[in-house]
């Protein structure tokens, strides 16, 4: 985002003329998709599109939060942290403060604004690009400096435990710790990290079907506790396992009179892509796009037909996308429900591709997709601001 632009808009909006400004960046996951919860592999990329958060510590108890896309204002005391149904996206901020005091690391009172180019609701982790900025800001003002992987952390359990989102670790870690030119195979149990150089001759186009869907309100937690209800049951014949991370495909066909139907499919997505993670990240080493871009394809119909976080128009955009030359595989990305695909091209593709596709798009749905190439960037840091 342009700073010098967000710095004359909240100073327009709010009574802020000193503050420092901090930047976390949304997120693409190549592969990956409701393993992060299951303690599995991820391979995600921070991009290019971010949200800025300006902070101006003051001598009081109290936050006053300024959405300027919202064109709205939020306060609070630090001492009475309460959940808002007025002003919804305040209570991401609210539960950032709320985790970091029970955490020991206090906060003082504030004037805070922020501003994102990351689309709400479209499976690109606004709303940990939200709580990962305003976790670090907090910790950088009050003089907690605390290490990235502690930012993703709090941001993590803020939505988790204050706003209600039952979500993994994988969007606030890659969104603090991501670096440019890189995707990031994560473990999401131990949170070791190994960078995975993503250059060369792939570009990564997004394309948001402008479908929303509320994570809370969807049927994500539903399909967490079918996950769980899962490794339940095997661990009647597999006592050693502690997550589907640990079942192989071979131990679940083995076992899966164990599960009623519902519980077997969802047990198969993850199981098998977990498989196709670790199968991407030897793929991408060798520079193999081809057989990296058909783990995206398998990817999506696992998503589709074993998880059935799908939709119309994902399908629709994903269908598009993987019959357009030069691609060498397109999935939907994100918790599903809607939200946005990611599809890897040959960058000499990118143009004719990001046309074709919104033109066939629109000509099949009736709705205009938002389709954009981007690179991985770099995690979460402080700007200087002149």
């Amino acid at each position: 985002m342009d700073v010098s632009r967000f710095k004359e808009k909240i100073e327009g909006l709010t009574s802020l003329k000193e503050y420092r400004v901090f930047r976390a960046p949304g997120r693409v996951n190549i592969i990956g998709e409701h393993t992060d919860y299951n303690d599995g592999f991820v391979l995600p990329a921070a991009i290019e599109k971010e949200l800025l958060f300006a902070i101006s510590p003051n001598d009081t108890r109290e936050l006053t939060i300024t959405s300027v896309d919202q064109k709205s204002v939020s306060t609070f005391s630090i001492d009475n942290i309460e959940h808002c149904t007025k002003n919804k996206w305040s209570n991401y901020i609210r539960g950032v403060c709320d985790c970091m005091v029970k955490a020991g690391h206090d906060i003082g009172g504030a004037v805070v604004a922020f501003q994102s180019d990351v689309p709400i609701g479209s499976g690109l982790s606004s709303s940990a690009a939200l709580c990962v900025a305003s976790a670090l800001a907090f910790s950088t003002v009050n003089g907690h400096n605390l290490p990235l992987e502690d930012i993703a952390k709090i941001a993590q359990r803020a939505e988790n435990d204050f706003v209600g989102t039952n979500c993994g670790i994988m969007d606030q870690f890659i969104s603090a710790m991501g670096k440019k030119d890189n995707a990031l195979l994560i473990d999401c149990r131990s949170l070791e990290y190994e960078l995975m150089p993503f250059k060369g001759d792939v570009a990564i186009v997004i394309g948001d079907t402008t479908v929303r869907r509320g994570l809370v309100t969807s049927q994500y937690n539903t399909r967490r506790n079918s996950c769980e209800g899962a490794v339940a049951l095997l661990k009647e014949k597999l006592p050693h396992i502690a997550a589907l991370r640990d079942v192989s495909s071979n131990e679940l066909e083995e076992y899966k009179g164990l599960l009623d139907n519902e519980m077997y499919v969802r047990a198969k997505h993850v199981v098998s892509e977990n498989e196709r993670v670790i199968a991407a990240t030897k793929a991408a080493v060798k520079g193999d796009f081809y057989a990296l871009g058909a783990l995206l394809n398998e990817s999506h119909i696992s998503l589709r037909d074993d998880y059935e976080v799908s939709c119309f128009e994902l399908d629709t955009l994903v269908e598009i996308a993987q019959n357009e030359e030069g691609v060498y595989g397109s999935r939907m990305t994100g918790a599903g429900f809607g939200g946005c695909t990611v599809s890897l091209v040959k960058p000499e593709y990118v143009d004719v591709f990001i046309k074709n596709v919104a033109t066939k798009y629109e000509a099949a749905t009736g709705k205009a997709a938002n389709i954009f190439s981007t690179t991985p960037s770099d995690g979460a840091s402080e700007i200087e601001v002149l």
